[in-house]
């Protein structure tokens, strides 16, 4: 059984949780993570959910993501599912997410990370994921148009790739 922390509309917590599957209270949010791994070639490390996944099965997805449980931050939630659904050990540590994004059950906080892992060596939950591989921008957005990668907005999968070396809204120079 998966407990999630309640959050209010503000982002604090509650005092309660909720156990997964059995939907939040009235007025309650929960905390969901993803992290997007990219490369220091500007390619993104990518999944492919197990066909017997509940919610999005076979589709491609970014590296690494799920839902907080219940006592634990938005980074080490992060950590949390990198490390168990790809393999790959991050220090996010004091890391605040890239983008936040409010959605109609809770907050999704966006990790975006260099980092270059041996995808020959990573260690996969037979669970969750089925293959990993490395792909471009245009590839990720192609792979939208055709159905087998979660259909994010596509406006959003470019800004991860467009703001990967930098935080914020406005261009570095």
């Amino acid at each position: 059984m998966e407990l999630w922390d309640v959050y209010d509309i503000n982002r604090n917590k509650t005092g309660k949780t909720a156990v997964r599957g059995e939907g939040l209270p009235e007025g309650g949010y929960h905390l969901v993570v993803h992290v997007c791994i990219i490369g220091s070639d500007g390619r993104m490390l990518i999944q492919q959910r197990q066909p017997f996944k509940h919610g999005f099965s076979n589709l491609w997805d970014v590296s690494a993501g799920g839902s907080a449980v219940a006592g634990e931050t938005s980074a080490a939630a992060a950590m949390r599912e990198v490390r168990e659904e790809i393999g790959v050990t991050l220090d996010l540590n004091g890391v605040r997410p890239h983008y936040s994004v409010t959605y109609g059950e809770g907050f999704d906080d966006w990790y975006v990370v260099k980092a270059d892992p041996d995808i020959e060596s990573l260690e996969l939950q037979y669970e969750e994921v089925q293959a990993v591989g490395w792909a471009s921008e245009e590839e990720v957005l192609a792979m939208i148009d055709s159905g087998v990668f979660i259909p994010y907005f596509k406006g959003y999968i470019s800004t991860i790739f467009n703001t990967a070396d930098q935080y914020g809204s406005i261009r570095g120079k």
